[in-house]
């Protein structure tokens, strides 16, 4: 078993037309090829070792990963001497990836790094959360390297990156017991040492992933009398300096393989990340961009888990002289879980692409000046990525919630069971789409999107890309979703964009985009299939049925969400306060 080798979905991402850009910029157009032997040669070497590192993943995945699952799920970790000591089994996970060399993927070789793009970085993310979505948060967590590659000094960089190569664990200590998603909030204290020319940081954090890890990146009020975000920096703690108590592990519903810990920072010290002030404004906001990435990967990831699960039980489980897979009830369950998942996949690997480009111009330009094109290139994709992030969190976690809870269903009342594997899931996506910002709060960071026409003006650049005679059809269905869209907005719109009427039809309006955006992707994927004759196989071709599906879903809400919008009355808000 191997999950990568197993899902031609990921080799198909892999292979998407933008990799090539993406790959070239990357790799500087190849300048390093003759010098290290490391370092690919062309676009096809780069794919290839992209390729074989995923395999890696994949196998080890597949065999040591969720191998180990279970019996992490009910050990658990827990504190030894002010210390967490993981589950024996993510223990061994934690050391079989470390001595793979797949810890510090994206980083660059100068830092011991495998200087890999995000897409295939993110590929490797959603293949370990399908095997432990729990031990996917402590691989997952490097992300904070890239915040220490971005913004910290030269003398920060040349001492802690080269670590995570070899296993050492990050955390972000950013929430409190009073400051959870309001981070303007916070209160840990940063002072500066003036006689040991350090920060000390007193205070404490609360839920915070991975607690005790061995590089924490921790938000902190350095400007006396400040209230709000403009008083916060960003700080390194290494642990090896061994003044911070644990003082708990939350007991939690699911991903309990990985430590979610309360801490009390005891005159910590630290090192200042970039700039005074910049902590949330800048530091923070880029690395949760990067985490709520992270979340649609472990999403997507899980969502796999959980469908594979459901497929393999309705074709064994039969009743009534046939499997159960045979019952239209059934099978339409499990059309519409592939479908969703291959929606939000396609919708992670656009944003993937969007940060790749974006994040590779920004460390081209630290080394020479860029040209006016690559300058408006970079600002696009940002402008891209920021906006296609909070709708990747929403659906992709969304999603992965319904399919674990359907993937229990199908199993009936075995699924209500301990001893069957969808029942850990269930519990293990229900964080999903919690942490890194509530469902909530990626409306909130969506809607302005809808308000300053940016979504509008990436649907019109779908639309200006050509597909073939074959998909018109689904085409014109989704050009009449957008009319309905359109006039969502136009009767929200009625009620004035600052009113509570407008927010309170936010998500509906945010989540009639999202079909938009998902059916457009999944007819370009569709559309590519249907053209490149060597990829004409059953599994690649199931990407034209996912799209047919979530037309069809996308029509039934967007035009459910058009009749209540249609229907409602400014006085009806009192029915719900």
């Amino acid at each position: 078993m191997n999950f990568y080798n197993d899902n031609k979905s990921l080799k198909f991402y892999l292979s998407h037309p933008v990799m090539d850009k993406i790959i070239k910029l990357k790799e500087r157009d190849f300048v390093d090829s003759d010098n290290d032997m490391l370092a690919p040669s062309d676009v096809n070497d780069a794919i290839d070792n992209y390729d074989r590192v995923l395999e890696i993943v994949g196998d080890l995945a597949a065999n040591v990963l969720e191998a180990n699952a279970e019996d992490v799920d009910h050990e658990g970790p827990q504190i030894v001497n002010n210390e967490i000591i993981y589950a024996k089994g993510t223990k061994k996970n934690h050391e079989i990836l470390r001595d793979a060399g797949l810890y510090g993927m994206s980083l660059p070789r100068k830092y011991k790094g495998l200087n890999f793009p995000y897409v295939p970085y993110v590929m490797a993310a959603e293949i370990v959360s399908r095997a432990d979505a729990g031990f996917a948060n402590i691989w997952g967590l490097q992300d904070c390297a890239e915040t220490i590659y971005e913004f910290a000094s030269e003398e920060i960089k040349d001492k802690y990156l080269p670590l995570i190569n070899e296993g050492f664990t990050c955390s972000m200590a950013l929430t409190e017991p009073d400051a959870g998603s309001d981070l303007q909030s916070v209160r840990l204290k940063a002072t500066f040492d003036e006689e040991n020319n350090c920060w000390r940081l007193n205070g404490v954090k609360r839920f915070i992933t991975n607690g005790d890890a061995d590089i924490q990146l921790v938000l902190a009020r350095s400007e006396e009398g400040t209230t709000d975000g403009r008083g916060l920096s960003y700080f390194l703690y290494d642990r090896r300096d061994n003044a911070v108590t644990v003082r708990r592990i939350e007991n939690k519903l699911g991903i309990k393989g990985s430590p979610t810990a309360e801490l009390v920072f005891n005159n910590a010290p630290a090192l200042l990340i970039g700039e005074r002030r910049m902590g949330l404004i800048k530091y923070v906001m880029s690395l949760m961009n990067g985490a709520r990435l992270g979340v649609g990967a472990q999403s997507v990831g899980l969502a796999e888990a959980a469908y594979h699960e459901a497929l393999n039980y309705a074709q064994q489980r039969e009743q009534f002289g046939k499997a159960i897979i045979k019952f239209p009830q059934v099978y339409e369950m499990l059309s519409n879980m592939r479908a969703k998942i291959d929606a939000t996949r396609t919708l992670l690997y656009e944003t993937s692409r969007f940060v790749d480009l974006y994040k590779t111009y920004d460390s081209i330009s630290k080394e020479r000046a860029l040209t006016a094109e690559e300058r408006q290139d970079m600002k696009y994709s940002q402008r891209c990525a920021d906006m296609m992030t909070p709708m990747l969190k929403l659906f992709a976690s969304e999603y992965a919630n319904q399919i674990a809870y359907d993937c229990i269903q199908v199993h009936g009342g075995s699924g209500f069971m301990k001893e069957y594997k969808c029942e850990r899931l269930y519990r293990d996506a229900r964080i999903l789409s919690i942490y890194e910002g509530t469902s909530q709060l990626q409306v909130v960071a969506a809607i302005r999107f809808i308000g300053n026409g940016a979504y509008l003006k990436r649907i019109e650049e779908y639309e200006a890309m050509p597909v073939c005679e074959e998909l018109m059809p689904l085409r014109q269905r989704i050009d009449k979703m957008k009319e309905n869209y359109l006039r969502v907005v136009e009767l929200a719109d009625k009620f004035g964009t600052s009113s509570e009427v407008y927010d309170f039809m936010a998500r509906r309006m945010v989540e009639a985009m999202g079909y938009l955006i998902m059916c457009h992707l999944l007819l370009q994927d569709s559309n590519r299939v249907i053209e490149a004759t060597d990829q004409q196989d059953n599994e690649l071709k199931r990407l034209y049925n996912s799209c047919k599906i979530m037309v069809a879903l996308g029509e039934a809400e967007i035009t459910k969400i058009l009749t209540f919008v249609e229907n409602f009355k400014e006085e009806d808000l009192s029915m719900y306060n």
